[in-house]
């Protein structure tokens, strides 16, 4: 007679061999590069020193800031998300710090009252906030400037853009930030800033059936572009109340191989922006054209003497003179996998990615 408890047992083996043969099975990365459409090599022209926090996926998402008057002392700023973030030079040397809290994605708003870095942070897993520094662009320093709740959830993504200012002289600059929530959500948080002091009021929001992070605003059009990691790239007409996401480019496992990560935009003169995006899952970079949703290429970070990159999460590209190396702009994106334990940023030519894509 078989006992009970053996019953037990047998029943909970079955149950476990059904769970384990039902449940997806991660595709080998190799397969999921073999799978997907063609990709050109692309070498780094420079990298960033490591992070601080080392053996843990810790970088995350790089910002840059342009300085006009010598744009070789341009100066990028990327997330630790164990511990803060880092300030660097174009030489890939950090400037500065503030290891203050859990950042995950990074922007920046360049602004009559200075320039305001605005971070998500997710220190609080249950309630998001907006972690906001005043960045000194001389010394490097950030300066913490304030606090700003965006809403239940935890914090993930961020982008910012210009709202419509006030026509008087002196007045508050005026910055909309996009809140990417874990769970899918998106809020509009709209931020008023001068000589210190911040105000806030929630707008808008956004609803995606799961995980988000990546999000990025068209300049030329305004639309709202945002990563569903395991999904695609959604459009959003944010200009226009009670508008719905609409699917931009899937995760298709061609073009878009999931996680689908960083996005960036180039803005292009009297034409169309172009949609840089991670394709994670298979270590590369899909361009794509913002009014068409046509792929026009796509780019893996190889060769050369700088080790490429892997698994990257956040993603920046910026048009204009850089300094030498990066007369028309750079593209920079945190690597996975730095050697030794580490994780950081590289920095690539947008000219040479232009040539390799024939754009």
């Amino acid at each position: 007679m078989i006992s009970s408890r053996r019953v037990a047992l047998l029943g909970c083996s079955l149950f476990s061999l059904i769970v384990a043969a039902c449940a997806p099975q991660e595709i080998p990365s190799a397969t999921r590069i073999a799978n997907a459409l063609p990709a050109i090599d692309v070498a780094a022209t420079r990298e960033t020193e490591p992070v601080g926090t080392a053996n843990a996926d810790a970088a995350d998402d790089p910002a840059i800031w342009r300085n006009a008057d010598n744009p070789a002392a341009s100066l990028i700023v990327g997330t630790d998300k164990k511990a803060g973030l880092y300030v660097y030079g174009m030489d890939g040397k950090v400037r500065g710090s503030s290891l203050t809290g859990r950042y995950n994605n990074v922007a920046l708003f360049d602004g009559e009252h200075g320039i305001v870095v605005i971070a998500s942070d997710r220190t609080d897993p249950v309630n998001s906030k907006l972690a906001l520094f005043l960045l000194d662009p001389m010394t490097g320093v950030l300066s913490p400037l304030a606090s700003v709740p965006s809403g239940a959830g935890e914090a993930y993504g961020v982008c910012v853009t210009g709202a419509p200012r006030i026509a008087m002289v002196g007045a508050a600059d005026a910055i909309t930030v996009y809140a990417a929530i874990k769970d899918g959500t998106v809020r509009q948080i709209n931020i008023s800033h001068k000589d210190g002091r911040i105000e806030h009021t929630i707008g808008e929001s956004w609803k995606l059936a799961t995980q988000i992070e990546g999000c990025v605003i068209d300049p030329a059009t305004g639309m709202l572009f945002v990563g569903e990691e395991d999904v695609g790239i959604w459009k959003i007409d944010v200009a226009r109340p009670g508008s719905s996401p609409v699917m931009f480019a899937p995760a298709d496992g061609k073009a878009l191989v999931a996680d689908v990560e960083g996005l960036a935009i180039a803005t292009r003169e009297g034409e169309s922006s172009w949609l840089v995006a991670s394709s994670q899952g298979d270590n590369a970079y899909a361009v794509f054209d913002t009014a068409t949703g046509t792929l026009l290429g796509r780019f893996r970070i190889n060769g050369g003497a700088i080790d490429g990159t892997s698994e990257t999460d956040g993603i920046e590209l910026a048009t204009g003179d850089f300094g030498p190396g990066f007369e028309q702009g750079v593209f920079i994106a945190q690597d996975g996998d730095n050697g030794g334990g580490t994780q950081n940023f590289k920095l690539v030519s947008w000219a040479a990615i232009l040539a390799a894509l024939g754009l």
